[in-house]
């Protein structure tokens, strides 16, 4: 684990900067190739700078208000403190989905179609921004209670919570996750891509992962707790929820549609 990459003339390069960078690029290489010979080729060629902005604030809106209130309330002049750290995925979701629905609405696209073209990239690069986190020691599990477990080293957060105590590999297990819904997502996309409904890929992707992120915050160390749950545990049954109506609309659209076709023939 190396928080810090190397030095360059008097700066330091920090891994976790570089490894989310390469997210993006990887990100972005995966939402060209699925949206090559479509309309949204171009697009999301000029929606990537919007995309990242929008992420990023998304992503410490959510860090400051779900996970750290307490904290940032007696220090509010920190909110604005972005390069000390303090991001959240969740946030980063919401800020990108919501840019791109401005972005969709300003061009006159669809936001459903472009959506469920990127979320097979969405999910890869969150998958990578976990390594970020791990090589960072945040995003850290609480204590296993045996002899197994990471131990993270001095300087890192986690040791800053936990010391020496073998901690769960929340934030790696969470990465695998992710690699593996992007190969369900991804599988999709080319296979079925076609013949789903536009914005249930979309809406799957939201699912898949909200419902990983509540099972792993079982084992996070770094979120305070309200009631027997996490921020992020609240916040992730609030978005199911909200996400499950969505599909049941998109089923029951669909239905509709189909009938109307065939009262048509």
């Amino acid at each position: 684990m190396h928080k810090d990459l190397f030095n360059f003339f008097g700066y330091v390069v920090q891994t976790h900067a570089v490894i989310s960078l390469l997210a993006i690029i990887l990100g972005y290489g995966v939402g060209l190739a699925l949206t090559r010979k479509t309309i949204y080729y171009k697009h999301l060629q000029n929606f990537l700078i919007y995309g990242v902005v929008g992420a990023i604030i998304g992503a410490r809106i959510w860090h400051v208000f779900v996970f750290q209130w307490p904290t940032y309330s007696q220090h509010p002049l920190q909110i604005l403190e972005i390069w000390t750290g303090g991001i959240s995925i969740e946030g980063a979701i919401a800020g990108g989905i919501v840019s791109l629905m401005i972005y969709s609405r300003i061009h006159k696209i669809s936001f459903l179609e472009f959506a469920d073209y990127l979320s097979p990239a969405m999910i890869l690069a969150q998958g990578i921004g976990r390594i970020a986190c791990f090589m960072n020691g945040d995003a850290f599990g609480s204590p296993t209670g045996g002899n197994f477990g990471i131990v993270y080293p001095k300087g890192s957060y986690a040791y800053e919570y936990y010391g020496s105590q073998p901690l769960w590999p929340a934030e790696v297990w969470e990465s695998q996750g992710d690699m593996i819904l992007f190969c369900i997502l991804f599988m999709l996309q080319v296979l079925a891509g076609q013949r789903l409904t536009k914005g249930w890929l979309i809406s799957f992707y939201v699912f898949l992962y909200f419902l990983e992120r509540f099972i792993l915050e079982f084992f996070r160390g770094d979120s305070p707790r309200f009631g027997n749950l996490t921020g992020g545990q609240w916040s992730a049954i609030a978005i199911i929820i909200i996400d499950l109506g969505f599909m049941t609309y998109l089923a029951l659209r669909d239905i509709k549609h189909k009938q109307k076709e065939e009262a048509l023939k």
